[in-house]
This record gives structure tokens, C-alpha cells and sequence, in this order.
């Protein structure tokens, strides 16, 4: 293992969580835990016409990385559809496995390189966007239902 793993940057993003409260009304709701590291994130979300984010709720207890990588994933998410959200998360975890060149292009997707090369903290960080992806299931499959 090399590098810092809690740098500045992932402790400045980890306390600037947007959107971290539940909703009242959520479409959609999903509740993950990692049975790697016991991080948990629950996430709300409300879905446009054309299933994207209108808001987003997330309640998130995890380290550091797991909570940086909910600031960036909360800073970025609305406006956006699950399709849009799992290609994120799947680049994101194609690089933290070694197979991509970049963890992606949202801002401060950077910060997560320190990471890499631990991967006992992969689950925490890809929690929140798999979260978030659940969540829209969620809300699709009731808006079928009703």
C-alpha cells in the first residue's frame, strides 16, 4: 500500500455531504450495507417524467471514503438517470480494480485515486452510487405497479 489514504481533499469532501437527509416522499428508497467494511446508506430519491433525479436523500454512515465518494455522487446526481449513475459507478469501479484508466470525470473524482490500492475500502466507496441505483429500481418498479 502507498499514499496517504485520508488526504485534505477526501476529509473536506467527507464533512460536504449534500442532500444528506432523508425525504418525506421519496418514489424510491433503498437501504445498503457492506459486508466488507458495515458501511450503510440509505437513499431516497423523486424521478422525473423521464426517471431523472429531481432530489435525492441520503443518510450515510460510513469512513471517510465511503462518505467523500457520497459528496460526489451528491453533488452530481440530480438531473441525471440511473442508466447515467451505474455508468459512473461502474467506471469507478473498473478503475479502483485496476482495469480503467480514470475514476471518471465528475469533479473530484480524483480525489478517490488515493484508494486504489486499497481495497478493503472499494465497497465503501461504490456504496453510495449502488445505493442510489437500488433506490431507482425501487421507484421504477412502484410506478409500474401503480
Amino acid at each position: 500500500m502507498s499514499g496517504v489514504l485520508y488526504t485534505r481533499e477526501i476529509l473536506r469532501l467527507a464533512v460536504s455531504i449534500p442532500n444528506q437527509q432523508r425525504l418525506d416522499r421519496p418514489d424510491g428508497t433503498a437501504e445498503l450495507r457492506s459486508r466488507t467494511c458495515g458501511s450503510k446508506v440509505t437513499a431516497d430519491v423523486m424521478l422525473g417524467d423521464e426517471g431523472e433525479l429531481q432530489d435525492i436523500g441520503l443518510e450515510i454512515s460510513a469512513c471517510a471514503l465511503g462518505q467523500a465518494s457520497a459528496a460526489i455522487l451528491g453533488a452530481q446526481a440530480i438531473g441525471r438517470t440511473a442508466a447515467d449513475i451505474s455508468a459512473v459507478r461502474d467506471n469507478l469501479a473498473a478503475f479502483l480494480e485496476g482495469s480503467g484508466d480514470s475514476p471518471g470525470e465528475w469533479p473530484d473524482m480524483d480525489k478517490l485515486t488515493a484508494a486504489r490500492d486499497h481495497k478493503g475500502r472499494h465497497a465503501a466507496i461504490l456504496l453510495p452510487y449502488d445505493a442510489v441505483i437500488a433506490a431507482c429500481a425501487d421507484a421504477a418498479a412502484k410506478r409500474k405497479a401503480a
